[in-house]
């Protein structure tokens, strides 16, 4: 996931969530005609002239005065019973705010400038972020020449829009690629990023403090006490690391209102600028669909990975060997043998020796390079062994091979026909490859190419 945010704010019902559909270019966020809809935040990615960046979709900011009530006297259900929420929309409106590269402030042009907009306005000056005032439903000409009162709100030039339509989102779009930063580099680009991740409560600031020796994070029993993702920089044997520690990430459904919310996001980030991801399972809890869901992550993100089960010291050892466990881990989270699997307790520091150095060794795989000629030995003996697949009478056929690039090691096969490669041989070569190569930890990309330049088509994955 892309690291740079775009956060969309604004006052309820001004159309955030379906601006943030359209943005993003699929129906995620769900879209009323009712004020209170968004409480939660909802976050993707999207892509505008080759630049991607992370949407934040946000709950109304709404400020309940006595002010407030009066200027709205036709409050709906919908809106009376989303009050008790108020405090925590605008909470995690503000936190997306100070987060964010770049902010656009929706407004509605059909109701036109009101003290609410005001509102959200000072609260967008008190940031000092890029703002980019949108005005949206202008969907003709009228409603687009009334919306020079918005400069009233001295957020520069407003927008006119239609996020229903699409008028006037791209160039919506073309002033916020302008405004986003470059991505940055690692801020020490010799070191090893690597991130701790995994459910809440499973051990991860307790990992962090016992690998570093020294209370750098909160130790706590109540889930979700780290909200931030906490950087700390140390060398290990000479080698410059940094260790990333994140906030629990639960199943979207179970994100509670408030700082959990957005803690999610920075945990992804944190996956998507790590070298090498540690993902914590609790060992007396077991493997749990949302373990899964986490691993989906980091595999989406093509990052090594070591799978750490803590609180090993907490299992009855009649009960589980390592063995039967590691089997266990690896069939639950569809990992094959290529993922290292520790067993420690960070409690009591048993075999937490033992993550540096397999995340380092790890990270080394992620970097390794087979030379192109014996590539096409391996894939020569592989095709030997066990022949490429044929479909319609037409059989696949090898020509070269060779190595594209590391972190992920990406490989490219000119064939015949890309459309004849079936997922099974595909896995047939990553895994003899892995045999002879070993890339423990790491994903590999495999790319077929078709031979003739002129029709050459490209499947990836």
């Amino acid at each position: 996931m892309n690291s740079r945010i775009v956060a969309i704010v604004g006052r309820p019902n001004v159309g955030k969530s379906t601006l943030f559909n359209r943005l993003v270019g699929r129906r995620l966020a769900i879209v009323e005609d009712q004020p209170g809809t968004t409480r939660d935040r909802l976050y993707a990615e999207a892509e505008w002239n080759g630049e991607r960046f992370v949407v934040v979709d946000t709950g109304g900011l709404e400020v309940l005065t006595s002010a407030g009530p009066a200027a709205e006297p036709a409050r709906t259900p919908l809106a009376v019973a989303s009050e008790p929420f108020v405090p925590a929309m605008r909470s995690q409106a503000e936190m997306a705010i100070q987060e964010a590269d770049v902010v656009i402030m929706l407004a509605d042009a059909i109701e036109g400038l009101t003290p609410a907009d005001h509102e959200v306005a000072d609260v967008l000056r008190r940031s000092s972020k890029p703002v980019l005032l949108a005005i949206n439903k202008a969907d003709n000409e009228a409603r687009a020449s009334d919306i020079y009162e918005f400069y009233a709100l001295g957020l520069g030039d407003p927008i006119p829009i239609s996020a229903l339509h699409g008028i006037g989102v791209g160039e919506l779009l073309d002033k916020v690629v302008e405004l986003l930063p470059p991505e940055a580099p690692p801020a020490r680009p010799e070191a090893v990023q690597i991130a701790i991740v995994g459910r809440p409560n499973v051990g991860k600031s307790s990992l962090l403090n016992a690998l570093l020796g020294q209370e750098r994070a909160i130790v706590s029993e109540i889930p979700g006490t780290t909200r931030d993702a906490i950087d700390t920089y140390l060398e290990w044997e000479g080698q410059p690391i940094v260790l990333i520690d994140t906030a629990g990430i639960r199943r979207r459904g179970q994100i509670e209102q408030g700082i959990e919310k957005y803690s999610v996001l920075r945990a992804l980030k944190a996956i998507s600028r790590a070298d090498v991801v540690l993902l914590l399972i609790d060992a007396t809890e077991g493997v749990t669909a949302q373990d899964a869901h986490i691993a989906g992550y980091i595999l989406d993100e093509m990052k090594s990975v070591v799978v750490v089960v803590n609180k090993w010291d907490a299992v009855p050892k009649d009960t589980y060997t390592m063995d039967e466990y590691r089997a266990l881990v690896r069939a639950q989270l569809r990992f094959l043998d290529y993922v290292p699997v520790l067993f420690i307790s960070a409690k009591t520091g048993k075999r937490v020796s033992t993550v540096l150095p397999t995340a380092l060794r790890v990270h080394q795989q992620r970097l390794a390079r087979i030379p192109t000629s014996l590539l096409n030995d391996i894939m020569r003996e592989a095709i030997a062994r066990h022949a490429p697949p044929s479909k319609a009478g037409k059989r696949l056929k090898f020509y070269y091979a060779t190595q594209a690039g590391v972190a992920p090691p990406t490989f490219v096969f000119f064939v015949n026909d890309p459309d004849l490669v079936h997922f099974s041989y595909e896995r047939y070569i990553e895994n003899r490859l892995r045999e002879q190569y070993g890339f423990e930890g790491t994903p590999l990309k495999l790319v077929f190419r078709g031979h003739k330049p002129a029709g050459e088509k490209k499947r990836g994955r």
